[in-house]
């Protein structure tokens, strides 16, 4: 009975307290909406609070000493978001923000169709669909037009000038279509001045609101285009694969490094929270996520060392224009690449001529696109990694090492050139030079170029062992450089030309038949025999390092690179190379620059630095047309760099040491001396030299 007596107590007790705790809950509504209604309604009706994005800086670009080759600046952009106001003080406040602009020197978007006084169509071929597309009268002529948009828009002003500036920034306005949520961009890179006034004037510009956005800038200009490479707003192709990772503003890289490491140089972006009053006075903001900036990619090429190789490569190209080195005014294009014969580093890289990647950042204009792609110098290809040309008389050290390593020769051998080479009845080429150069040792015959010398050597070595000698170089074969659009040309061989004939070995023996290569494959085949024949791991990334200041561990960057551009890395293999047959090879190298028969002496006859050098002009039709080659290394004693110079149509190898002497120069902190070719002398034009 008690314990009856107590339950009943307890749940009298309960329904008390619910009944207590909705009586609590009703006065506070009343108190909420009766007693406070109206205030919080007000409160309420004069906030708005809105996200938007704080875009992220894209990582650098550095070269090898931290000087930035692409580096991100802020710029500030102004943009309008729809508010409770009426159309005469929108209007106001659009006037006045286009005066602003205008008064420091900045601009807005403008598409409106319509010039004012006189008034006139901007384009009389598009007046047409343009009245079609808002369904205006098809006999209106341009002022109708005008005064139809100054009725719609309710613009008073008797000014036509002002008149159209209000009704150009509504016809944006209106076109694009903005709410509370989503803005119109009016203006972008804006001034300092006009920031200013617009923050300092922020309640004369209801719904209006600057934004700083990061963008791209190349303190260097043109340089290292194609090494860098552009980016470009993203594809949709490209936002539908990454739809987490991007949104429809965004730029992703498109070449180059740029793309290559799109994944590491692109940051993540914030977000900001912004207060605003219903007449769009904004009252608060404050950063609700922070954008995380992109890693920074430093390179191993240098600044002043990439400047002076594409000038160099520049000047040589237009002397040859200008017809000051022979034969050659048909030349337009080139490449030339410097390695550190010791690592692998790519110093500098240049392909000529250059691109402007600031054309791209927010979208190319048609103009420019096709005058880039229809230009006949190919600007957009990166002549140094894609260029694939036939390597002329710059192929005889493979051939020269094949021989002697094979003991098909030794360095005494001595072939004597008679000027035609009889050894097949249906096949009997000739040397470059006419009546022959008579008796030659391997180091002579490289120093001269002698082509009879090379086809006997590389009949007795055979195509096999000239292949392997080649492909231990990486001839034929991409380096696995972390770019993209690099080719692997051709190596001149069995597979390559099917059926195999005895006539082709000798002209393979002297870089002809469809051997193909790109100046970078021959940059690190010369670094090689410099080097004594140990392979290199060709490379143009120093470090990537992450905004906290994180480095990204090597081997992550090299898989990551490896499987983008669906390469296996390093191409060649280590060479074992007697010391006395190197020394005869480089000593040939040596005679080319420095001994008054070499085919570049004119040259570097003057140069303080000894350089071990080659030249090659490689026939490229029946017209006796060639491409130009010049490889070399320096010091010739302990060399620390390799160089390649090619050059389209070029005719003469030893002309594109005009490069070379440059970059050399440059390197080793030498005066370069303005160097001419000497007109009166003679010279015959080779097949190959």
């Amino acid at each position: 009975m008690e314990s009856r007596k107590e339950n009943k107590l307890r749940y009298n007790i309960a329904i008390a307290i619910v009944y207590i705790i909705g009586i609590i809950l009703l006065l506070q509504l009343f108190n909420l909406q009766i007693v406070h209604g109206q205030e919080y309604r007000e409160e309420s009706n004069t906030r708005l609070t809105r996200e938007t994005t704080i875009k992220a800086a894209r990582g650098n670009i550095l070269d090898s000493s931290g000087e930035k080759l692409v580096s991100t600046k802020l710029v500030y952009n102004v943009e309008i978001y729809k508010t409770k106001v009426d159309n005469q003080t929108l209007n106001n406040a659009l006037l006045l923000l286009a005066q602003t602009l205008e008064q420091n020197g900045d601009t807005y978007v403008d598409n409106f169709p319509i010039t004012v006084e006189p008034y006139a169509f901007k384009n009389e071929e598009t007046a047409q669909s343009f009245k079609e597309q808002n369904k205006l009268d098809s006999s209106y002529d341009a002022e109708a037009c005008f005064n139809y948009f100054k009725e719609k828009y309710e613009v008073n002003t008797d000014n036509v000038q002002d008149a159209r500036k209000i009704i150009t920034l509504r016809y944006e306005i209106e076109k694009d279509g903005y709410s509370n949520t989503k803005s119109v961009e009016l203006a972008s890179n804006i001034s300092n001045g006009s920031l200013a006034k617009l923050n300092e004037m922020g309640s004369s510009f209801p719904g209006i609101s600057t934004t700083s956005e990061p963008t791209l800038s190349y303190p260097y200009g043109l340089l290292a285009s194609h090494i860098l490479g552009y980016v470009g707003p993203i594809s949709e192709d490209e936002l539908k694969a990454n739809p987490d990772d991007y949104n429809q503003n965004d730029i992703t890289g498109k070449t180059g490094i740029e793309q290559v490491l799109e994944k590491y140089l692109k940051g993540t972006d914030g977000v900001k929270q912004i207060d605003m009053s219903v007449d769009g006075v904004v009252t608060d903001e404050y950063i609700a996520e922070e954008a995380v900036a992109g890693a920074d990619v430093m390179l191993t090429i240098d600044a002043d060392l990439q400047k002076i190789t594409e000038d160099a490569l520049q000047k040589n190209i237009q002397m040859m224009q200008n017809g000051e080195l022979k034969d050659a005014e048909m030349a337009k294009e080139g490449a030339a690449v410097v390695l550190n014969v010791k690592t692998g580093e790519i110093l500098a890289m240049a392909s000529y001529p250059n691109y402007d990647p600031s054309l791209f950042i927010n979208g190319i204009s048609t103009e420019n696109w096709n005058n880039y792609l229809n230009a006949e110098d190919h600007p957009l290809m990166n002549k140094a990694i894609s260029s694939i040309s036939p390597p002329g008389s710059t192929f005889k050290m493979v051939t020269a090492i094949a021989g002697l390593e094979s003991g098909a020769i030794d360095v005494n051998t001595k072939i004597n050139d008679t000027g035609v080479y009889r050894f097949y009845k249906d096949y009997q080429p000739r040397c470059w030079k006419s009546g022959g150069h008579g008796w030659l040792n391997v180091t002579k015959a490289i120093e001269v170029s002698c082509n009879y010398f090379f086809y006997e050597t590389g009949r007795r070595t055979g195509i096999d062992r000239l292949v392997q000698v080649a492909s231990a170089f990486g001839l034929g074969q991409k380096t696995g450089v972390e770019l993209p659009g690099e080719e692997a040309g051709v190596l001149a061989s069995r597979d390559t030309m099917n059926p195999w004939v005895d006539g082709y070995t000798i002209q393979a023996a002297i870089g002809q038949l469809n051997n193909s290569f790109t100046p970078l494959q021959m940059a690190k085949y010369v670094a090689m025999v410099a080097n004594g024949g140990h392979n290199l791991d060709v490379t143009i990334i120093k470090s990537v390092t992450n905004s906290d200041g994180t480095e990204v561990p090597k081997e992550e960057i090299e898989n990551y690179v490896n499987e983008k551009l669906g390469i296996s890395g390093n191409s060649g293999s280590d060479l074992s190379i007697s010391d006395e047959n190197l020394q005869a090879v480089k000593e040939g190298m040596r005679g080319v620059t420095s001994d008054g028969s070499g085919t570049a002496y004119r040259y570097f006859a003057d140069f303080n630095i000894e350089v071990g050098g080659k030249t090659g002009s490689a026939t490229t039709d029946t017209n006796g047309n060639a491409n130009a080659w010049f490889v070399g290394f320096a010091p010739y004693d302990d060399p620390e760099i390799a160089v390649a110079v090619y050059i389209k149509d070029g005719q003469h190898g030893a002309s594109t040491a005009v490069t070379a002497r440059d970059i050399f120069a440059q390197y080793f902190g030498m005066n370069s001396a303005t160097v001419t070719e000497d007109m009166t002398a003679n010279s015959d034009m080779q097949t190959v030299r």
